[in-house]
C-alpha cells in the first residue's frame, strides 16, 4: 500500500455560440443629455462580468472613457432580442451587437459635433477622454457633454444606435451530415498532477496547469479570475460534485445542499494559467468565448492522472475513493497490481 503519483493531460476545443437560426443578439446604445451612454441588452450578466465587458466595448467604439457607459441588462419584455446567456456566446454575440450599435451612435454624435464646429464629420476624431477634436487641429474641439446638450436641446437629434449580430445558418449536408456549428472555437489544454492513496482511494490534486486560447482577452484580470475559478470547478466536477449517492444504498444520499460536497480552500491545488491570444476574425475586437470551456479540460486531465497513478480507469463522475477502490479490486475482489 502506498501513495502513488500520476500525471494526466487533456486538450479540448469549444465552440463559441451555436448554430440556431443565426444565433442572433441585439443591442441598443443611446446618449443621455449629459453625454453618458446607455447600452441596453437582454443578455444577462450571471456574474461573469458581461456588464463590464460590454461597457468597455461600447466605450472603445464610441471613443469615451469606460466610466461614461452604463449597461442595462433589462429583461425580455423591455430589452432588445437575445437568444440567451449560454453556450459561451455572451461576449462574442452581444459584443458584436454593441459595436454595431455604438458605431451608429458615434456617427450621429460626430455629425452633431461637425455642425457645432462647422467642419465635416469625417474630419473629426475622439480623444478617448470625452472630447471630439478636429484632425490635425486639436485646439479646435468640443466636449461630448456639449455635443449631447446640443443634440438634445438645439439640433433635435437622438444620439443613438441599433445593433444586431447574426451569423449565416449552416445546414447539414445530406450525404455526410457535415455542418459548421460555430464561426470560431476556443482551445484549452490542462496538465494535472495527483496523488492517490491506493489503500483509501483518496485523491489529492497537487498542481493544475492550464493553457487557454481565447481569441483576445478584453479584460485580462477578469479573464484570469474566470479561468482560475473554472479550474476549481473542473476539479470539483471531477472528484466531488454529485446529486446522487455513490453508495449501493440510496438512503445514504444527501437531503439538501449543505450535504453537497465541493472542495474547500484546503483542497485547492496549485494552479497556473497561461492565456494565448489568437484574435478571432469575427469576434468583438478579436474576442472568443472562454465561458464554459474554463471548467472542461480539468475533468479528463484528472481522470487520466488517476489512471497514470494507479492503473485503473474510473469512467463515472465523480471519481470517488470508493469507485477507485472498487476498480482496484476488480471483479475478482482481489487488489490489482498497480504501476510502481
Amino acid at each position: 500500500m502506498a501513495i502513488r503519483r500520476g500525471r494526466g493531460v487533456a486538450a479540448i476545443n469549444y465552440p463559441t455560440g451555436m448554430n440556431l437560426g443565426g444565433d442572433p443578439t441585439q443591442a441598443l446604445v443611446h446618449s443621455t443629455p449629459t453625454g453618458n451612454f446607455m447600452v441596453t441588452l437582454s443578455s444577462v450578466d450571471l456574474g461573469q462580468g458581461m456588464k463590464q465587458i460590454m461597457a468597455q466595448i461600447c466605450a472603445e467604439t464610441i471613443g469615451v472613457p469606460t466610466d461614461r457607459v452604463v449597461v442595462d441588462t433589462a429583461d425580455t419584455d423591455t430589452g432588445p432580442h437575445c437568444m440567451g446567456t449560454f453556450a459561451s456566446r455572451g461576449t462574442h454575440r452581444a459584443g458584436n451587437a454593441v459595436i454595431q450599435a455604438a458605431k451608429e451612435a458615434r456617427q450621429v454624435m460626430l455629425e452633431v459635433a461637425a455642425e457645432e464646429l462647422e467642419v465635416n464629420a469625417s474630419d473629426l476624431e475622439t480623444d478617448g477622454q470625452g472630447n471630439i477634436l478636429v484632425k490635425g487641429a486639436p485646439q479646435k474641439s468640443i466636449s461630448i457633454f456639449d455635443v449631447a446638450l446640443s443634440a438634445h436641446f438645439k439640433r433635435g437629434r437622438s444620439i443613438s444606435g441599433r445593433g444586431m449580430f447574426l451569423i449565416p445558418r449552416s445546414y447539414p449536408e445530406k450525404e455526410t451530415g457535415a455542418m459548421k456549428p460555430s464561426t470560431c472555437y476556443a482551445h484549452a489544454c490542462t496538465v494535472a498532477e495527483v496523488e492517490v492513496d491506493d489503500e483509501t482511494g483518496e485523491v489529492t490534486v497537487l498542481t493544475v496547469k492550464n493553457v487557454f486560447e481565447i481569441g483576445r482577452a478584453l479584460n485580462p484580470k477578469m479573464v484570469e479570475q474566470q479561468l482560475v475559478g473554472g479550474s476549481w470547478m473542473g476539479i470539483s466536477h471531477a472528484l466531488y460534485e454529485t446529486t446522487e449517492p455513490y453508495y449501493p444504498n440510496r438512503d445514504h444520499g444527501g437531503t439538501d445542499f449543505n450535504q453537497y460536497l465541493m472542495p474547500g480552500p484546503g483542497d485547492l491545488a496549485e494552479t497556473e494559467i497561461i492565456v494565448l491570444e489568437r484574435p478571432s476574425a469575427d469576434g468583438p475586437y478579436g474576442a472568443k468565448g472562454p465561458g464554459e470551456m474554463c471548467a472542461n479540460p480539468q475533468i479528463p486531465a484528472v481522470a487520466n492522472a488517476v489512471f497514470d497513478a494507479v492503473g485503473v480507469r474510473v469512467d463515472t463522475l465523480p471519481i470517488t475513493p470508493e469507485r477507485i477502490l472498487r476498480a482496484l479490486k476488480g471483479a475478482s475482489g482481489e487488489l490489482r497490481t498497480c504501476p510502481g
